[in-house]
This record gives C-alpha cells, structure tokens and sequence, in this order.
C-alpha cells in the first residue's frame, strides 16, 4: 500500500507532480540537490495553491491542511520511508543511472522506483539497481495539475504487480494511465517531437515565419498551439537531446534532429525557460 511517495527533482515536472500527489491525500517528500532547488520547486507549489485560494476553488484551511503533507528536503535519506520513489531529473541517462543506483541503496527493498522519463528505456534504467522488477516508466506531462494522461511503460523484467501499483497510484491522483510497450518515445513523444522537428525544418527553410507556420498548424490543423510555441514551452534543448536519442536509438533518417534546434541550443535560445527561442519573450 502506498502511503508515502518521493519525488526526486524539484524542477516543474517534479514539483508539479509532488502538488498533485499531496492533493491527492498522500504524504510527499520532494527532494533536490541544493536547497536553492527545492525551495523554487515548493514556491511553486504553494503560488498554486495561492491562485486556488483566490480563485475561490481552495480555502486558505485546505491549503494548511496541504501544506502538511508536504516535506522539502535535500536529505535522500527521507526516501527511506517510501513505498514509491518518482525520478524527475534532468534527461540524461547517466545522470539517471547514477541515481537510480543510489535510490537502490537508500529504500527498502519493496519501494517501486519509477522515472519520469519521456523518451529513455526504462530497461537500462532498471540494471543499475538490483530491482529490476520494480522498476517502471511514469510518464507525466506538462503542467502536470492540468494534464490527464500516465504513459506507464513497464521494463523487461518490470512485474505486473509493479504495473498494477502504478497505476492505482495514477488513478488515486487523478491521472489516467495507459501501458505502453518500451519504445523510444513511448507514444505521445514518439508522434510529437518527429512533428516539432518538421517544423524547425520549415524553419530553417525559410518556407513561413514562425508566426506564419504556427498559424498554419492552429487554424489549418486547430492545434491549439503552434509546433514552434510548444518547442519553446517543452524546452528546444530537450526537443533536441529526445530527437537525437531516437535516431542514435533507431538509426532512420526521418529521425534527424533540424539544424535549427542545434543552432538555437548552441546560442542558448533554449525557449520559455531562456526568454527566447524560436520567439521572443522578454
């Protein structure tokens, strides 16, 4: 039974899904690496659950009773009280192995590590610990209040009673889970950045302006936002770092990242995050 869950990375995924996690009635730890880090994570947190408060959708004693539920730690030892442990760190494979391999060392035996992974295998995820079987792909989405779905993706040697836990977890939290054979990209990722990336090739083109190809996508396709918009807002550097994972991964010529994600990533046009990347934000 999970009562207790660690989030690991404060960032906007991790955060996001520690907000839900804590609404959803169960006790959470998030934690980071510096306290700089968590402290911005659980911010966000509670400038959420301020806009509830004066939306009318929360009161202030709800927020309090939240808020309780709710612990900020650089301390990976906290972990140790967890029956479920969400990786949502930077995506980067080494950098996942080599906490995954530390979680192992830190959680009790029955904890389920799951990663919150977008696009990487979940299989090579699980050799670094000597949990395999309890090792799975909770795949959120961005921003994690707002959006439904769970990509769940179990390993090779992920158990269905690891699967089953999951997604008991994602239901009590609101989500709607979907299982998904492992695959680069999983599903959503795997139609969408081969999208965005055809977009930065009109780009780099000079086929249509930014403006011009969002517009398109909106009004022709009634996207409800452009492929160069939801670049911006997914980060380019991580549109980047998964198309490049899909053709190291596939070998296809249809996976070939666009000039134009290298380009902006090397003058650090990184999107939202930066102020700027295929648009202006400042």
């Amino acid at each position: 039974m999970i009562k207790k869950v660690g989030i690991v990375g404060a960032g906007t995924m991790g955060a996001g899904i520690a907000q839900v996690t804590a609404e959803a009635g169960f006790e959470v730890i998030l934690v980071d690496l510096e306290d700089k880090f968590v402290n911005r994570g659980m911010e966000n947190i509670l400038k959420n659950w301020g806009r509830a408060i004066s939306k009318g959708t929360r009161t202030a004693e709800e927020v309090d009773q939240l808020k309780t539920k709710l612990t900020g730690t650089t301390n990976y030892d906290n972990l140790r009280e967890c029956q479920l442990v969400i990786e949502a760190v930077v995506e980067k494979m080494s950098v996942k192995k080599e906490l995954f391999s530390k979680l192992d060392t830190i959680c009790p035996a029955e904890t389920i590590l799951a990663s919150n992974t977008s696009a990487l295998s979940i299989t090579e995820l699980a050799a670094a610990t000597k949990r395999p079987s309890q090792v799975v792909g909770v795949h959120f989405f961005n921003p994690v209040p707002a959006m439904k779905l769970v990509e769940l993706v179990p390993g090779a040697e992920t158990t269905a009673e690891t699967v089953a836990a999951a997604k008991e977890f994602c239901t009590a939290i609101g989500k709607e889970a979907i299982t998904v054979k492992e695959s680069p990209g999983f599903i959503v990722n795997r139609l969408l950045i081969p999208y965005l990336n055809e977009a930065a090739i009109l780009y780099e083109q000079g086929v249509a302006s930014p403006a011009e190809i969002d517009q398109a996508m909106k009004l022709g396709a009634n996207m409800p936002m452009g492929p160069l918009a939801l670049a911006d807002l997914i980060g380019i550097d991580v549109c980047l770092m998964i198309m490049e994972y899909f053709f190291n991964e596939m070998a296809d010529s249809k996976y070939r990242p666009a000039l134009a994600f290298r380009q902006k990533v090397r003058a650090g046009h990184l999107g939202r995050k930066t102020g700027k990347g295929f648009f202006d934000y400042n």
